[in-house]
Order: C-alpha cells, then structure tokens, then sequence
C-alpha cells in the first residue's frame, strides 16, 4: 500500500518548489508517523521503510517539503508550494530513491594504507599476533604523527569523496591514530576540513582511548590521565569533536578505565559512544546502557546480559560485519538474537587502513543480509534512520521526512533489494546533499 502524501506544514506559504524529483518507481522514505520520534527502530519497525511507488520528493531551502504517489503530490503542491519556471525538475527515470546513507563509525583520516599486515594475516597471523610485533593500530601511529595536518586532510578528502560516491551523506569520523594532545588534534582539524571541503555532514569523535601509545606502554595509568586531564578538556575547549569513545577491552581499557574516561567526556559536554565487546564479552556493552551512549559498537562477542542491557537502554547497536569479514573471523555479531532480544540495530563501515578498508556502504549492507540475515528492509534503516540515531542525527538525516535536510540517492536500478543483492556494484546515480546535486548519471 502506497504511503500517502507527506507535506511539512512549512509549505504553505505560497513559495515555489526549488527541486522536484519526478518518475520515481520506489521511494524509500523510511518515514513512519507512527513509529518516528520514538527512538530508533527495534524489532518490526526495523523493517518499515515507508514505500511510495510512482512517487515524487519535492525539495526547498535543502529540506524535504514534500513526497508522495507523483500525481497527488503535484496536486496538493498546487495550493501550497507550485512548481514554478524557477524550480528545477528531474526525472529519476523510473529507478528507485532512498535516503542518503549515514556511517556512524570510520577511522577515515589515516596515512598509509596497511596492505602488508593484510597479507601477513591470510599466511596465518592473527590481529593480536601482528599488533604485539608492532603492527596495527600503533603502525598507523608511527606513520600519522610523521604527517602534516595538510597532507592528513588531502588524503582524508579523497576517501570521503568516495564515500558520497557510494551514497554515504553523513558520516563519522574518530581520531585514534594520534594519541599525543598535539595529534589528536591535528586529526580533528584534518577531518573537519575534509568534511568542508567535500560538503559531506561529519560526527567528530575523540579516540584518544583508542589504544595506549609505545612511550605509555608500562605507563598506562598515566596515559588515562593524560586524556581525562588534557586531551579531553582540550577536545571540549577547542571545539575539535562532538563525541568521545574508547576501546573497551581487557587488553586495551577496561572497565573502570573506559568508565572513568567516559564520565570525565560526559562532564564536558561530549557525547558518548564505545568500542564494546568486539573480543570478548567484557561488559562494554551494558557500560555504554548504563552511561547513557549514543552507540556501542562491534558487539561481536556480546552475551545475553549485554544485549539485554541494549535492548532496554536507548543506546543503539553498531554492527561492523565488514570487519570480520575483513580479518576473515569465524562469528559474526549475533544481529538476528539482537533484533529478536528488541535492540536498536544500525550498520557501518569502520573504514580504517589495518581491518577493514571498506568504505562502501552498499557492500556492508550486502555482508549483513549474508552473513548476518538482516532482510534488506532492515538493513537499509540499520544504515540510515537507526545510524542517525547512533550519531545524534535523528533530526536531519537517515530518513526522507517532510522538514528533514534533503540527503538523497538515486539508485541505478528500480528497487532497493538490488542493493545488497548485487554485492560489489556501485548502485548509485546519483548523490544529493542538502537538495544540491554532487552527482548525478541519469
């Protein structure tokens, strides 16, 4: 059943239309009046995407006005926002439109890519075995704190214009490859001046606690000291990222570690999200519920505890299946138990250089229906309205709601599924930020 003309009551005032995107077969609109603003979406709300065949997305001022079945919305524009010689028309061409993709985790401002830790692990080595050697997240330590703001932001820049070519319009982006005041912060500033530079809306996130730096290895009393009694407040002070996360491990931050840098974010203002359970059940998971966090993610190893903890906590699950599918693990995040135990479930990328260097969305949503039995329904709102959630974006991005910014792509094809049935294509023609073409292949 076709979903009836959406109009934001902003549209009355008699103002012309300033783009309206006509022919479409299948618009996703993942807006449901009676689900939307409750939270994020859980159990059968996941799968609701709000489809509208031979529909119309009408645009203004960069905000959705208006969509619907095509012809009862040019009639109801009649009377409150015209088409008018000003307003530009384009015809999607009997292909399908959805909202632009939202990844809420990446670690997209790094140097060299790490293709030799890559090999090493198909001959056999483990992760752990190459992060013990000097491998992992602390090569890429070595390598960034070597590296200009500039050339970090350059660099940084091209991935994110990737990242839109494969539909993604909002993203986060975390430090975690300084971790020394000076390079968290030059990390920060690199990855807002990328985002500026590509006109793509970013989520800074502090991962100052992303791992205890080589000069603080038998010290690591004294490197949380050093992010809750510097880094962080300078974070706060200087504006450089909304958010603070740590890796919640018992190998990296335990609990009282990841609490105490947790509770000293939230004293400054940060918003909160964590690396949870990704190793092991460790009890991350039911941390990041208990401190109130926008996300926990990973989520590999949770147990029943963990996620019942999700399920009656407002803090959304970020699943990662590229990851394991990257590092070739054996297990997956066990979505389906998710879902069914009523968690909040989302989708992303964690596009890093050492275990996953995947940064289209598309594909993730493809791993996830595979590997994970998400439906495409449920993955395609794990990988924007939910994602927004996990982001603090509800309100502007993840859906294709009357009085939301116009984030929208046209697919090549006429019919969402084709997403992750065809794993590897780029299904996008076009790209739409703001109501403002960034691409379009029609």
């Amino acid at each position: 059943m076709n979903a009836p003309v959406q109009l934001d009551p902003r549209a009355a005032d008699g103002r012309p239309v300033d783009l309206l995107v006509t022919d479409i077969a299948q618009l996703c609109t993942i807006h449901e009046p009676g689900l939307d603003g409750a939270g994020p979406r859980r159990r059968a709300g996941l799968a609701e995407l709000g489809l509208v065949s031979g529909a119309a997305l009408a645009v203004r001022d960069g905000i959705v006005l208006a969509t619907g079945p095509e012809a009862e919305l040019r009639q109801a524009l009649v009377a409150a926002a015209p088409v008018a010689p000003s307003t530009r028309v384009v015809s999607a061409g009997g292909r399908a439109v959805i909202p632009g993709f939202v990844d809420p985790h990446t670690h997209a401002v790094f140097g060299r890519w790490r293709h030799d830790e890559y090999e090493r692990r198909v001959r056999g080595e483990t992760y752990l075995a190459i992060a013990a050697a000097g491998g992992g997240i602390n090569a890429s330590v070595r390598d960034l704190r070597g590296r200009s703001e500039d050339e970090l932001c350059a660099m940084a820049t091209g991935r994110l214009r990737e990242m839109l070519r494969w539909g993604t319009t909002t993203v986060e982006i975390k430090s975690g490859y300084g971790l020394s005041s000076d390079d968290e912060a030059k990390m920060l500033r690199a990855a807002r001046s990328a985002a500026r530079a590509v006109g793509i809306d970013a989520v800074l996130t502090c991962l100052a606690a992303h791992e205890v730096p080589p000069e603080y290895r038998e010290r690591r009393a004294d490197y949380v000291k050093l992010i809750v009694e510097e880094i962080l407040p300078r974070v706060a002070r200087e504006q450089l990222a909304e958010r603070c996360d740590v890796f919640c491990e018992p190998t990296v931050f335990d609990l009282a570690d990841s609490e105490a840098i947790l509770r000293r974010a939230q004293e400054l203002g940060l918003g909160l999200t964590v690396h949870a359970d990704e190793l092991e059940p460790f009890g991350g998971a039911a941390l990041a519920a208990r401190l109130g966090a926008a996300s926990a993610d990973h989520l590999i190893r949770i147990d029943e505890a963990g996620r019942k903890a999700l399920a009656q906590s407002a803090t959304v699950a970020v699943l990662l299946p590229g990851t394991v599918f990257t590092l070739g693990l054996k297990g997956y995040a066990p979505a389906r138990a998710m879902i069914d135990d009523g968690c909040a479930v989302a989708l992303a990328t964690d596009f890093n250089p050492g275990s996953c260097p995947i940064l289209a969305m598309p594909l993730i949503l493809s791993i996830a229906c595979s590997q994970m039995r998400l439906t495409p329904a449920e993955a395609l709102v794990g990988a924007t309205l939910n994602a927004a959630w996990a982001l603090g974006r509800q309100e502007v991005a993840g859906s294709l709601a009357p009085g939301k910014r116009a984030d929208f792509v046209v697919l090549d094809g006429d019919d969402y599924r084709l997403i992750p049935y065809r794993a590897a294509h780029n299904p996008v023609a076009g790209v739409f930020v703001g109501g403002q073409e960034i691409m379009l292949n029609l």
